[in-house]
């Protein structure tokens, strides 16, 4: 537990999904109270009928800003935009209004952050459809946020259980990936890297970069992308100060992390690291949005339509994604990558 609470906006996400559900159940956890002061940005009405839904005893407490907000333990400080038609909402159908609604209310949550109104964002689903029905110009949170903030290639992280990922490569195919695998982008990656988790407050960096081919290409018998890139590319960013090691071989480096070997893992492509968190504990793996002028972390999960108001929807990620988002606030600097 942290000793400081700082004000964690949560944007309710889109209201035809699971969002405004999965943060009601979570508001009635008094842990996340213990640890931080939330406040909801979304539709009052939408809200309400998201608690009576999950069926807990909460309150909704009306706030036009996050000062206003009482941060107690039963009651859900909210900050009501009202703009949900609620009798045309249906679950789990695209709708525009709640694309536009879902889109509204994360600018506003930016623009509290960018006012220092509250230290962080942990985000909700929302849905590229719905998104494009209202002619939101994003396909999702990550582009929204690099346009809000105006902030260049933000670099993700993936946390589970204390383990730490970024990715050298994400949206691309593999084949394009292992043409990306340079020793220059090795190098400025594991630099980015190091300097996300000093704004994170993190103490010990020491980084292990996962090998690409078998054994990490056991000296070129499988491939000389880790002689010829990988390897010069961490050797670089060592000389500058960096504490990386390897590459270390894909099949163990991840278990060595979670074992406390290495604070982080430079993973070379999206699914090389995405499936280790995700073996390691799907529901319980958060992404972290770094480079931003905020701390921003976010449940790695859809809007789930399919079971949208039906109470099914389990709150255990955006649990871990509010209580992550108030580990780290207290030590985030705002200072840019």
């Amino acid at each position: 537990m942290t000793n400081s609470r700082e004000i964690i906006a949560i944007p309710m996400g889109d209201p035809a999904g699971i969002g405004p559900e999965i943060t009601a159940k979570s508001l009635a956890n008094k842990e996340i109270y213990d640890m931080c002061k939330p406040v909801v940005v979304g539709d009052a009405e939408v809200f309400q009928k998201a608690i009576e839904i999950v069926e807990k005893d909460l309150k909704i407490n009306v706030i036009s800003n996050p000062s206003e907000g009482k941060f107690e333990y039963g009651t859900v400080d909210l900050i009501d935009l009202n703009n949900i038609n609620i009798d045309e909402l249906v679950y789990g159908e695209v709708q525009a209004q709640c694309g536009k609604a879902a889109f509204e209310y994360i600018k506003t949550s930016v623009d509290l952050a960018l006012n220092d109104e509250v230290k962080a964002l942990a985000t909700t689903p929302i849905n590229k459809e719905s998104l494009k029905a209202a002619n939101v110009p994003y396909i999702g949170h990550t582009e929204m946020l690099e346009d809000l903030t105006n902030t260049k290639d933000p670099l993700t992280m993936f946390q589970v259980k204390g383990m730490r990922i970024f990715f050298l490569t994400r949206h691309v195919s593999l084949k394009e990936a292992i043409s990306q695998m340079t020793k220059e982008r090795v190098r400025d990656y594991l630099v980015r890297c190091d300097k996300a988790l000093q704004r994170l407050g993190v103490e010990n960096r020491k980084f292990a970069v996962a090998g690409l081919n078998p054994h990490s290409g056991e000296n070129g018998l499988f491939g000389r992308e880790e002689i010829d890139e990988i390897g010069p590319g961490i050797e670089a960013a060592v000389a500058e100060g960096i504490d990386a090691v390897g590459p270390v071989p894909a099949d163990s480096v991840f278990f060595q992390a979670l074992n406390g070997k290495y604070d982080a893992v430079l993973s070379l492509y999206h699914d090389q690291g995405h499936i280790a968190a995700k073996m390691t504990d799907f529901h319980r793996t958060i992404s972290i949005t770094n480079g931003l002028p905020f701390l921003r972390t976010s449940v790695d999960h859809g809007t789930a339509f399919d079971i949208a108001g039906k109470n099914i929807a389990s709150s255990v990620s955006m649990e871990e994604c509010i209580k992550l988002a108030a580990q780290y606030a207290p030590k985030f600097t705002k200072e840019t990558l």
